[in-house]
C-alpha cells in the first residue's frame, strides 16, 4: 500500500463532500489534458493536407506540452486545495485557467491560419 503524503495529517479532515468536489475538479482537468493529448495525436497523424508540415508538428507538440503542464498543475491545485480545506484557509487563485486559455487561443489561431493559407 502506498504511503500517505505527510500533508494529510495537517489540520482536520474536511467535509467529504468538499473533498469529493475537489477530486471531481481534478478529474475534469485530467480529462481536459487527455483531450489535448488526443488533439495533438489527431493533428499530427491526420492533418496531412495542412502545410507547412513543421508548423503542424509544432502545434501538435504544443498541445502535448500543454497537456503535460496541465496534468502537473491539476495535481498541485488538488493538493493545495486539500491543504487549504484542512487548515481552514481560503482557496488560492490558479494560473492554470489563463495559461490554458492563452494556449488554446494561440493554437486555435495558428490552426485557423493554416486552414486559411491552404
Amino acid at each position: 500500500m502506498a504511503k500517505k503524503p505527510s500533508w494529510t495529517s495537517i489540520g482536520t479532515d474536511p467535509d467529504y463532500r468538499f473533498s469529493l468536489a475537489n477530486e471531481r475538479t481534478f478529474l475534469a482537468w485530467i480529462r481536459t489534458a487527455l483531450s489535448l493529448v488526443a488533439g495533438s495525436i489527431l493533428l499530427e497523424q491526420f492533418a496531412t493536407k495542412l502545410q507547412p508540415r513543421i508548423a503542424v508538428v509544432s502545434l501538435a507538440a504544443v498541445l502535448a506540452l500543454l497537456a503535460a503542464l496541465l496534468s502537473v498543475a491539476a495535481y498541485r491545485r488538488w493538493r493545495d486545495n486539500e491543504i487549504a480545506m484542512r487548515t481552514a484557509r481560503p482557496l488560492s487563485t490558479s494560473f492554470i485557467i489563463p495559461l490554458l486559455s492563452t494556449g488554446a487561443l494561440l493554437v486555435s489561431a495558428a490552426i485557423a491560419s493554416l486552414f486559411i493559407l491552404r
